[in-house]
């Protein structure tokens, strides 16, 4: 008896679903029988999760050379430099190398003005004209 009630039940309600309708179905865009729903249900929005490959990736194991190497220390060019020597330079020691040390004229770069600069006192205004 509970089962055919149930059926009496949901037979009923199918047809009450059929004359009561949404608002936006009776008129409009939505009330047309060729209307598609936009909006896809949940099992034909996303069928699988993005996060998961097609295929299970085939990476070369058999011979070292031909296995990446993901670690980013080995490729790293900065590191591969000789460790800079730092020396600890006490005044002794600078006036020890200031003592040693002779300049020469041809230690310093050449001067950038070796000509003499003429002016011409006779300019009115600075050389502006008028």
């Amino acid at each position: 008896m509970a089962k055919s009630a149930s059926t009496a039940a949901t037979s009923l309600f199918q047809s009450l679903r059929r004359f009561i309708k949404k608002p936006w179905e009776i008129t409009g865009v939505c009330s047309d029988p060729e209307y598609v729903e936009a909006l896809p249900s949940a099992l034909e929005y996303r069928v699988r999760c993005p996060a998961t490959p097609k295929e299970n990736p085939i990476v070369p194991t058999s011979n070292p050379e031909t296995v990446y190497d993901i670690k980013y220390f080995s490729r790293d060019q900065r590191r591969n430099r000789p460790p800079i020597r730092r020396t600890i330079l006490k005044k002794a020691d600078v006036e020890k190398m200031m003592k040693e040390k002779t300049f020469d004229v041809n230690d310093f770069p050449p001067v950038y003005l070796t000509a003499k600069v003429e002016e011409d006192y006779n300019a009115i205004g600075g050389g502006y004209q008028k």
